[in-house]
């Protein structure tokens, strides 16, 4: 989690909202990014689909399993996305309760209409990252 969120403060120090993933196949690291919506002009740039996208490639493959770590919990996009590439466990830190899909305001990891199931843990450095993307809104206010 901790490589995650050196990615959000790097995020954080180029304008964007403090989020950081990286992901990892066989306890090594492929790709990691922070959100890059605000400067590449793309919605979809949240950290976890830059991180599916960059491991995709690496691999050669759109099915890519694996471990994704991120510093807030996913939205509904990028828990779509990482069911589509078969992620296995998706590791969190601070909950969402507005538009958390992995558990606090949906449930795309375990929802019994679904193809997959990713094991999901949540709350690792909770705090650390609750506190960075909190001081961030409270900062542009």
């Amino acid at each position: 989690m901790k490589l995650a969120y050196d990615q959000a403060i790097k995020s954080e120090s180029n304008g964007e909202v403090p989020v950081g993933a990286i992901y990892l196949h066989d306890n090594q690291i492929i790709a990691e990014s922070g959100n890059v919506t605000i400067s590449n002009h793309d919605p979809s740039g949240h950290a976890e689909i830059m991180v599916l996208r960059k491991a995709s490639e690496i691999r050669k493959n759109h099915r890519i399993g694996g471990t994704l770590v991120v510093t807030l919990e996913p939205c509904v996009m990028c828990m779509g996305a990482m069911i589509q590439a078969r992620i296995e466990t998706l590791i969190f830190g601070a909950f969402d309760p507005r538009s958390g899909a992995a558990g606090s305001a949906f449930d795309l990891s375990n929802s019994p209409k679904l193809n997959h199931k990713i094991n999901v843990i949540g709350g690792v450095m909770e705090n650390e990252c609750k506190d960075l993307i909190q001081g961030f809104f409270q900062s542009k206010r």
